[in-house]
Formats: C-alpha cells, sequence, structure tokens
C-alpha cells in the first residue's frame, strides 16, 4: 500500500492532493475520482494546532483522507463518486487504511489512536442510530472533537466524551462539543472549529438536538 505524499503545501488543498493520489495509483478506484469542489475545513481544523505545526498539509490530507473512507461507507463521496456499492466500500476500507499508514508514517501514535477511536465510535453510532437526528449530532461533534484532538492534543474531557459516546449516553455529543471548543480555544484554533461545523451543518442544525 503506498503512503499518501505531501504534495500540497495548503492544508486547504487537501482534498485536490488527495484526489492527485488517487489518479496517480492507477488502481479500481482511479476511474471514478473526480475534481472535488467541496471544502476541506475538517482537514484544515486538525492541521491548524500545534500538534500539526510541523507538516500540516500531510495532516490535512490524512483527516480528510479518512474522512473521504467514512462517506463512502456511509454517504456519498466527494473524491471518489459513482462506485457502485460494493466498490464504494471497498474503497471507504482502503482510504481509512491509507490514512492511518501515513499517519503512521509520521510518527503521530497518538493521532492514529485518535483517528482509530473516531472510525469506530462512527460505525456504532451508525449501528445503533442510523440517520436519526441524535446520531447525525453525535457524529459530527465526533468528527470535530477529534480534529480538534488531532490539532490540538486530546484533553480529559474529550476522552471522557468518547467514553460517554461508547456507553451511548445522552450527554456525549454535548460533552464532545463542549470539550472541543474548549480545547480550540485553547490552542486559538476557534475559527476553524467553528468552519468545520458549519461546514457539517452543526452549529445551525445539531445544536436543538442536543437538548
Amino acid at each position: 500500500m503506498s503512503a499518501i505524499a505531501p504534495v500540497s503545501p495548503a492544508p486547504a488543498d487537501a482534498l485536490r492532493a488527495l484526489a492527485a493520489d488517487l489518479r496517480a495509483e492507477d488502481s479500481v478506484v482511479s476511474p471514478h475520482v473526480v475534481d472535488p469542489t467541496a471544502d476541506a475545513a475538517l482537514g484544515v481544523l486538525a492541521a491548524s494546532g500545534p500538534r500539526a505545526a510541523a507538516d500540516p498539509a500531510s495532516y490535512a490530507i490524512v483527516f480528510e483522507c479518512v474522512r473521504e473512507g467514512y462517506l463512502l461507507h456511509y454517504g456519498t463521496g466527494r473524491v471518489v463518486v459513482g462506485a457502485d456499492g460494493d466498490l464504494a466500500l471497498l474503497a471507504g476500507d482502503y482510504l481509512y487504511a491509507l490514512g492511518l499508514e501515513r499517519l503512521a508514517s509520521l510518527g503521530d501514535l497518538e493521532a492514529v489512536r485518535e483517528l482509530s477511536d473516531l472510525i469506530s465510535l462512527a460505525a456504532q453510532v451508525h449501528d445503533r442510530g442510523g440517520a436519526s437526528p441524535r446520531a447525525k449530532a453525535e457524529v459530527a461533534a465526533l468528527w470535530l472533537g477529534c480534529a480538534t484532538a488531532i490539532a490540538a492534543g486530546a484533553t480529559p474531557a474529550h476522552e471522557a466524551a468518547k467514553a460517554a459516546l461508547r456507553t451511548g449516553s445522552d450527554e456525549a455529543a454535548r460533552a464532545l462539543w463542549a470539550a472541543a471548543g474548549f480545547a480550540a480555544a485553547e490552542a486559538g484554533i476557534g475559527e476553524h472549529l467553528g468552519h468545520g461545523a458549519a461546514s457539517l451543518d452543526f452549529l445551525e442544525n445539531s445544536i436543538s438536538t442536543l437538548g
């Protein structure tokens, strides 16, 4: 499995860089790769903090790679489009593995653990709640919380919120969002967290769901 090369100097270009890498591999996924028009707001958030300062472009690509894998499992891809159901699932698994492999090559085992938690917890929420408003709020808060943790470091509050999500607590989404907000403010990346939340329609559609 080939690693993602840090081909872009700008985290905002993460999706275009990911598309270029997947085309260059000339795999069964390559014919379904399109020029993405979506905003890489979550990748930018993950790359915006002190933990990613040494190579922000790579962190953004890694995070958007895993995000694309998630969307191929549970939604619609932004980079890999038009694959049938089985190929979409296969491509999603591949992108999960590719993102984790690249992150491991950066030597960031803490971030590998964070993304592994993100993948497993997102699957758990989908198995438990499907497309319910609560599940959507929980998954959005999870993505925002994990991106902030990769950028600025996982806090005890973030770890406790993930534990609450594992047990199905009604307060998990609110706790994840609160922990992310506090950590982002401390790291000076609150604006990036806000952009990431807006990209998920979290601020508009999810706060009321959290009660």
